[in-house]
């Protein structure tokens, strides 16, 4: 690698501010005060990310009456709910494949309901006029090498005999590059109606605003720090005081679960993403890019990348950061490193960009499971339901979690709480050192792959029976 190119890729970053572009806003509300104090309410909601705010707000339009306190540990917001891409998918399962390969018999109804809670996504920001820059353009996955071409087409025709393809269109190497134009794109397939890109921060300011005009209470600043029965219903610890709930719904996702024996299920992956400052006019005419879609390339270190409202380009992805040990703390939000390989990716993708300079680089922690979608249980005698682990596609699954949380605290079998998904959990992760070991030999495996066009090795072929296997 020569050092000019080096110093030309890493000077775009020099201005770059180490925080998440989406939380950088002034228009970021204040914080509400921490709760101090004894409180009482039917429904305790822990976590002010997606899953808890949907979690909230779904109880109080299914029974208006029901009294709900959610309390956030920071402020709403500022975890993986105001770091992500944007993306905001109707998959629950991850993917098309990750879904057959998982639950084939329920395809067609995880499917289904995915699509209609994507349809609920985008009727909720316009009943609540959430302004989150909501935009159904769908996604591209991109092909960037003559065999991921030639999977995507035989994988394009599998699912359209399987009456899976409505709304998926296959493009080659000019139609796609008709969409956007990358001199590294060969084919792609066109999710047409199955993902919006939205501003995220936004949507959990919105969802906030929307449960404080429905008379839910939301104390920020106010960490749970334990959960213990307490006569028919439950006790939560805070810092200055506590709660007594009825029902309580965890939505704590990467953090360390109340529920101790959820735990195991969930590791911290660390992702990162830069973001661009905005494209001039002629910058954004070389890249085309009309259908503002989604995009997201094929191979296992893969890279997601979108256009802001205001022509930016958010670049995210590639690596994938496990640490030692599976704790979340601050200092693996930024890694220079990452940074540094994302831009010279950048910059391969679109030469006609050189001279553009990143605004935002960041990164933040995804809850990962072994089934790489989300899982959901109860404890407690049916007191307290959780939801976690959906591996970085949480955006739009997150109020489907929030509805199946809510199922099963009122003991209803529903459409959702007899899907498989839903009644059976992924296997756990293993205790340190194996987990680490196991993470980081499937990670070198999985580029292994890239480089030798996609060819699976004995331990991806053996994690592939275990029902492990993971193809992005």
């Amino acid at each position: 690698m020569a050092a000019g190119a080096m110093n030309r890729w890493t000077a775009s970053l020099a201005d770059a501010r180490p925080v998440s572009f989406w939380l950088d806003d002034p228009g970021r509300p204040p914080a509400l005060p921490a709760l101090t104090g004894t409180e009482q309410c039917d429904l305790l909601v822990v976590g002010g990310g997606y899953s808890g705010l949907w979690t909230a707000l779904l109880a109080k339009e299914r029974d208006p009456d029901r009294d709900v306190v959610l309390i956030e540990g920071r402020e709403v917001g500022w975890a993986a709910s105001g770091r992500n891409g944007g993306f905001c998918a109707a998959s629950l399962t991850h993917g098309l494949d990750n879904g057959l390969s998982r639950w084939p018999h329920e395809i067609g109804t995880l499917e289904k309901l995915g699509a209609r809670n994507l349809d609920e996504i985008e009727a909720a920001v316009a009943r609540y006029d959430i302004d989150c820059e909501f935009e159904r353009t769908g996604e591209i996955d991109v092909a960037t090498e003559p065999y991921q071409a030639e999977e995507l087409r035989t994988w394009h025709q599998d699912v359209r005999r399987q009456g899976l393809g409505d709304g998926i269109e296959f493009l080659d190497e000019e139609a796609v590059r008709a969409q956007v134009d990358s001199p590294l794109l060969r084919a792609g397939v066109w999710d047409r109606d199955g993902v919006a890109m939205l501003h995220p921060a936004k949507l959990v300011w919105g969802l906030k605003a929307a449960c404080l005009s429905l008379g839910v209470r939301i104390h920020e600043r106010t960490p749970a720090l334990s959960l213990v029965r307490r006569g028919a219903g439950m006790g939560v610890r805070t810092p200055y005081g506590r709660i007594l709930a009825r029902q309580v719904a965890l939505g704590t996702n990467v953090f360390p679960s109340l529920v101790k024996r959820v735990r195991p299920y969930v590791v911290p992956v660390y992702d990162y993403a830069l973001m661009t400052e905005p494209l001039t006019p002629q910058q954004r005419a070389s890249i085309g890019w009309q259908g503002r879609q989604g995009l997201g390339d094929t191979a296992n270190q893969f890279h997601y990348f979108r256009l802001t409202a205001d022509d930016r380009i958010l670049w995210g992805g590639y690596d994938a950061i496990y640490p030692y040990g599976g704790r979340v703390r601050a200092e693996h939000d930024e890694r220079p490193e990452t940074y540094a390989r994302l831009a010279r990716h950048f910059f391969g993708y679109f030469p006609q960009l050189e001279g553009v300079r990143f605004s935002h680089a960041w990164g933040g922690a995804i809850d990962t499971c072994s089934r790489f979608s989300a899982f959901f249980g109860t404890a407690h005698e049916g007191r307290v339901a959780y939801a976690a682990g959906y591996t970085g596609l949480g955006v739009g699954a997150t109020r489907f979690g929030a509805d199946v949380m809510l199922d099963l605290l009122a003991g209803e079998r529903t459409e959702r709480t007899a899907l498989e998904m839903v009644r059976k959990k992924p296997l756990p992760f293993p205790p340190e050192p194996f987990a680490w070991t196991g993470i980081a030999l499937t990670k070198w495996s999985l580029a292994h792959a890239d480089r030798n066009e996609g060819h699976r090795n004995l331990w991806l072929r053996t994690l592939d029976r275990l029902g492990l296997g993971f193809d992005s």
